[in-house]
């Protein structure tokens, strides 16, 4: 079960996790992490047919529906009817 950081801390002193073990924790993880990178940077690189390749990304011009302004509507490029009557 994970420990929130406002639950009591498991060690008994009374004080919330986060004033108590919190820091000494995530240093703990925070050096495991940096152990982990450092192996795998030393690891030989994957093959390119192993690697995951990113799909092209393509652009989201919309031709068949004309220029469009900064909010996404079509332009107008007739006049509009103003008035009542």
């Amino acid at each position: 079960m994970k420990i929130g950081r406002n639950d009591p801390c498991p060690c008994g002193s009374g004080k919330k996790y986060k004033q108590c073990h919190l820091g000494k924790d995530e240093a703990k993880l925070r050096e495991a992490r940096q152990t982990a990178e450092a192996a795998a940077s030393t690891a030989p690189p994957e093959t390119p047919t192993a690697a995951v390749r990113e799909k092209p990304r393509h652009s989201s011009a919309q031709p068949w529906k004309g220029q469009a302004n900064s909010k996404g509507f079509q332009r107008v490029t007739s006049m509009r009817k103003v008035g009542g009557s």
